[in-house]
């Protein structure tokens, strides 16, 4: 796994072993950033389930102003904190290690993006968004994007009061991308 494109262009991250992880492959992570490409630089980001760090970072690289890496598995939070040091952005990161639905509380800057890739199958991603619904972070023009396994039907989180904007499909996972109802 490396960093696609920006500042630490090429520069390799080293991840998790086992399977506890599922780092996004360098093909959907370029495509994602493509997607973004207008609304990373000078973004405020959060990689929730950070795992690497490797989403976090390539934001960085392209540009985000500050990125929040949120994890509470141990091996992850190496391995963040050595990608975060080799890349050099430090001084532009911040590491929570803690559950995802406590972090939360513990961001107070007004967030550009979020990105999250939890676990599939558990269903965070509705505890997630019903509680992001309620901080004051986040606001109606927050890009909120989730990974999830492509048979995951996300369409639900509209009752909570978002929009869905976007879906991209992949070979076996998506990203759907939200924004709070105006």
């Amino acid at each position: 796994m490396r960093v696609i494109a920006g500042t630490a262009r090429s520069m390799p991250l080293v991840t998790p072993k086992g399977d506890g992880t599922r780092p996004t492959t360098d093909r959907i992570k370029e495509t994602l950033f493509n997607i973004l490409q207008c609304d990373v630089p000078g973004a405020v980001f959060c990689d929730f389930f950070a795992g690497s760090g490797g989403i976090g970072i390539e934001a960085l690289s392209r540009g985000a102003k500050h990125s929040y890496f949120v994890d509470n598995n141990k091996e992850a939070l190496e391995c963040i904190k050595k990608n975060i040091a080799f890349t050099k952005f430090a001084d532009k990161s911040t590491v929570i290690a803690r559950d995802v639905r406590d972090a939360i509380y513990e961001i107070h800057d007004t967030v550009d993006i979020i990105f999250m890739d939890p676990p599939y199958s558990q269903g965070l991603e509705f505890d997630i968004m019903q509680m992001l619904k309620n901080v004051k972070f986040v606001d109606e023009n927050t890009l909120i994007i989730i990974e999830a396994d492509i048979d995951n039907d996300l369409s639900g989180i509209e009752s909570l009061g978002y929009i869905m904007t976007r879906e991209k499909c992949y070979k076996t996972n998506k990203h759907v991308f939200f924004r709070l109802e105006q």
